[in-house]
């Protein structure tokens, strides 16, 4: 099922090559992740070399004190090869994410959702998500207007993914300042 190359915006980052394992080239990656189990019988994974995402079919893998999974892929067999992808970011397409329930989600799963506040009823589209600050925003679109709202766990009342909806319940003032 895998396409020669893939784009990054499919995929979601699952960790890194951080080190050499042993002399038959296998490696151990990180996994960015908190449930590394989950990731434990991969057949494959992308491997970002040279800004393209390269797949990599595994032979074996296993966990490694907690969040590393050691793994031994079909063409990597020397240390040197292992050398070549040391480093390299690891990527999955979006589609292998476990799902998510409850109030839980990905960032990238509630883009185009509409943020329907219990007050004010739906206020805006969620075109972005900035998470570059401490506290992710919400970047909301209502006509010409871009809202910011900040992704706090107890403004979040549900996610509606049946409607593509996420319904908040926002302090006084917030919609106001905008509006």
């Amino acid at each position: 099922s895998f396409t020669d190359s893939m784009r990054k915006e499919d995929c979601f980052y699952l960790g890194k090559i951080a080190k050499k394992f042993s002399f038959k080239g296998e490696v151990l990656a990180y996994l960015d992740t908190d449930e590394p189990e989950l990731y434990e019988n991969l057949e494959s994974v992308f491997v970002e070399c040279n800004k393209h995402l390269v797949p990599f079919f595994i032979e074996n893998s296993s966990l490694h004190k907690n969040d590393f999974l050691r793994i031994r892929f079909e063409d990597v067999t020397t240390e040197e090869e292992a050398e070549a992808i040391l480093g390299n970011a690891l990527y999955l397409p979006l589609d292998r994410l476990p799902k998510l329930s409850g109030k839980k989600f990905y960032f990238h799963e509630v883009i185009g959702f509409e943020i329907d506040d219990k007050k004010h009823g739906v206020i805006g589209k969620i075109v972005s998500i900035n998470d570059t600050t401490a506290q992710p925003l919400f970047e909301v679109l209502n006509g010409d207007v871009e809202m910011l709202i900040p992704m706090v766990d107890h403004f979040l009342l549900k996610i509606d993914r049946d409607n593509k909806k996420v319904m908040m319940d926002l302090p006084d003032g917030l919609i106001e300042m905008y509006l």
